[in-house]
């Protein structure tokens, strides 16, 4: 059994979102520690908080990782295309009230799309 499931490779299709799209975040996500001058756990983005994504990068060759600035509180976080959806779209809350506890630094990413 490997590392990933075949369907969980995102990079052998292109992005999903594309550069400047605006993106409405389906769940919570707080610092996982590698957000700067925040405390472990801290709140970076609330559900249904709006952005714009700003860097398209990859992470472990297998997903991309978009870099969303939320103009509200200003930070810029790295997410996974399940944790965004279009802003355009009608937002429907279907995920659960766990929080996501992982974000990548863009800076960390390893490639520029």
């Amino acid at each position: 059994m490997g590392l990933y499931s075949a369907g969980e490779i995102e990079l052998n299709d292109p992005p999903v979102f594309e550069m400047e799209q605006k993106v409405r975040l389906r769940k919570m996500i707080r610092n996982d520690g590698t957000f700067p001058g925040k405390e472990i756990g801290e709140t970076l983005a609330k559900k249904g908080d709006v952005g714009y994504v700003v860097g398209i990068g990859t992470y472990l060759q297998s997903y991309y990782i978009y870099a969303v600035h939320f103009l509200e509180n200003g930070y810029v976080v790295g997410c996974r295309r399940k944790e965004l959806v279009p802003a355009d779209e009608p937002f429907i809350d279907d995920t659960d009230d766990e929080e996501i506890v992982e974000t990548v630094e863009p800076s960390l990413q390893e490639s520029q799309v």
